[in-house]
């Protein structure tokens, strides 16, 4: 553990003598991602389906794509191309110019020529193996090698949550894992491979296995977990020191504090982002000390002016949008989001779907109460969410293997009670009587009837619009044709990827958390949709969400939503709202290459 923090005080020093060339090199990457490359690949995406004529890609229509759209796929997988040389041009870049640092010769022009350089070497038959390398191994490398190209690249929290809901699919997950996790770390020296020896995919993640083996494995491992805590622990000192001075702040003149407060937030955003860089910077010198591509001479260059005069603006332009977002941030009130209880429970206190789950959970005051409709055996509705009903009641059946009387005779165990299985008849009535607005979320299968979507809008089309109920699928055939049917019913899209930007019939979109962004929101509302988030149930994802402007937010935990959203919206003090602000922003996500 010394010798480990030893080395990690040696690299730092090294940092210190260059940060001024490494902080703009960061950042210039970075400020890239953010303003042209992340825009340019959403825009050509979406253009892309929208001249074929397709709203969304998911495993809904790809084979209808790849049998229909041959174009579209073509186009898709050449920006795909693009997208991975964009990625490895990225990191030439970074590493290249780390080198450059390292040796006293550093040149802009040389090394933006260098890094062309390697571009030109990929072969087009190596292409397959770095999507395979980026998409497994990058992402369970994220202390060393980090871009927002690759924030997508995760496994939805959803999917997550079912991989824990057994013994056997939790211990799959945590072998998973494991798995990729070491072969994270056995092949973290292939991208430097590929780079500063110009070696082949393959041949590279050999090396690495090799130079990786006999324990060595480990000591990068220790290392980078190291850094990770001194990183956090550096991150928690500054975030303390603000929140407690603005607090001090906080007792002079409401004009004063604020000031204060702008100034506070703006300062603690560049320290925050220094100590990221700090870290991403230690983190490859850490992985490239063994490759010994890292060479100092000790003898500090005079500093040039150029690079001052490039640092110096672009200090000048990213404080001059800190100061005016965090002064929009610190004067407005927020907004606060629609809650949305999740199957109609919260913090399990009933079955979920079930009407005294209803009963129950309307007394937290929810927006709407979500739930779940298939159509059974007979063309009626049952509330029920999963396509098998053996989880909740114990019978290996299918929702459309039996008539809705059938249904009804059956009783659904969870979190230590029971109820019956209700029709949406029956489950409408009930908050009918409660006032209580619904979001149902319309299930389909392979074995549902052909005109299902025309019996549930002459059943239940004009009694939605009556109640203020919305609609919502993860079906973009039931949006598309309900709209038609029925364009005056309030109709989401769920989706579990944010890929395009927001283009639909839809009224809005019920998006998974895990790659939600400000962005997306901020392009929906320009056309009028909402967006919903789903399953959120941890306080500090709650407050990003809040932060990203979300319309309403799809708890299993509405009691602590409403707390959240009470401590979120109503506090007055500028020392709570930076508070918001650093349980919000997520310490990975503020600074990525």
């Amino acid at each position: 553990m010394k010798t480990t923090i030893q080395n990690i005080l040696g690299y730092s020093r090294e940092f210190w003598r260059h940060w001024v060339t490494l902080v703009v090199l960061f950042l210039g990457v970075n400020l890239a991602n953010q303003l042209i490359f992340i825009p340019i690949f959403r825009l050509i995406t979406t253009y892309v389906l929208q001249a074929g004529g397709i709203p969304f890609i998911s495993s809904q229509n790809i084979r209808f794509l790849f049998t229909h759209h041959p174009l579209v796929i073509l186009s898709l997988l050449g920006e795909l191309i693009v997208l991975l040389l964009v990625i490895y041009w990225q990191f030439a870049f970074l590493l290249l110019g780390l080198k450059m640092v390292s040796t006293q010769d550093f040149n802009w022009r040389e090394l933006v020529k260098e890094s062309w350089n390697r571009i030109k070497t990929v072969r087009l038959g190596s292409l397959p193996m770095m999507l395979l390398y980026f998409i497994l191994v990058i992402p369970f490398a994220d202390l060393v090698f980090r871009t927002p190209l690759l924030a997508k690249v995760k496994i939805p929290e959803f999917i997550l949550d079912y991989m824990t809901r057994s013994g056997s699919l939790l211990t799959t997950l945590i072998i998973f894992y494991v798995v990729i996790g070491i072969l994270g770390v056995r092949l973290i020296l292939t991208l430097p491979l590929m780079i500063f020896r110009n070696q082949h995919t393959r041949i590279a993640m050999a090396n690495s296995w090799r130079l990786t083996g006999k324990g060595k494995w480990w000591n990068y491992l220790k290392q980078l977990i190291v850094l990770a805590v001194i990183t956090v622990i550096l991150l928690t000192i500054i975030y303390a020191l603000v929140y407690g001075l603005q607090l001090l702040l906080d007792l002079l003149p409401k004009q004063i504090a604020f000031v204060s407060a702008v100034i506070n937030l703006t300062g603690m955003q560049a320290l925050s982002g220094l100590g990221i860089i700090w870290s991403g910077i230690i983190g490859l010198q850490i992985v490239l000390a063994s490759l010994k591509e890292l060479s100092s001479n000790n003898k500090a260059k005079k500093s040039g002016g150029r690079k001052w005069i490039i640092f110096s603006t672009l200090m000048i332009l990213l404080g001059g949008v800190a100061v005016i977002n965090n002064y929009y941030y610190l004067k407005v009130t927020v907004k606060r989001p629609i809650t949305i209880s999740h199957r109609g429970v919260s913090e399990g206190n009933e079955v979920q779907n079930t009407i005294p789950a209803m009963k129950r959970t309307q007394k937290l005051r929810p927006t709407y109460v979500e739930i779940d409709v298939h159509e059974t055996k007979d063309h009626q509705f049952i509330v029920m969410h999963d396509e098998n009903l053996k989880k909740l009641t114990g019978v290996d059946k299918k929702p459309h293997d039996l008539t809705l009387r059938q249904l009804k005779q059956l009783t659904a165990h969870e979190n230590g009670y029971h109820a019956k299985l209700v029709s949406l008849d029956q489950y409408m009535s009930a908050a009918e009587k409660l006032h209580q607005r619904l979001l149902i979320e319309v299930k389909t299968t392979p074995a549902d009837s052909k005109k299902m979507l025309q019996r549930f809008n002459q059943q239940y089309g004009e009694r939605i619009i009556n109640n203020h109920d919305q609609v919502q699928s993860l079906d973009y055939r039931v949006v598309s044709r309900l709209k038609r049917l029925n364009p005056r019913l309030t109709i989401l899209y769920i989706q579990p990827y944010n890929l395009t930007y927001p283009r639909s019939m839809a009224d809005g979109y019920a998006m998974e958390y895990s790659t939600l962004n400000f962005e997306f929101i901020q392009q929906a509302h320009q056309q009028h949709n909402l967006v919903y988030s789903w399953t959120v149930n941890e306080p500090d994802l709650m407050n990003r969400l809040m932060y990203d402007e979300v319309d309403g937010l799809i708890t299993d935990n509405l009691a602590e939503l409403n707390s959240t959203i009470n401590n979120y919206t109503k506090t007055k003090s500028y020392a709570n709202k930076i508070l918001n602000y650093i349980l919000a922003i997520s310490v990975g996500n503020q600074f990525e290459l």
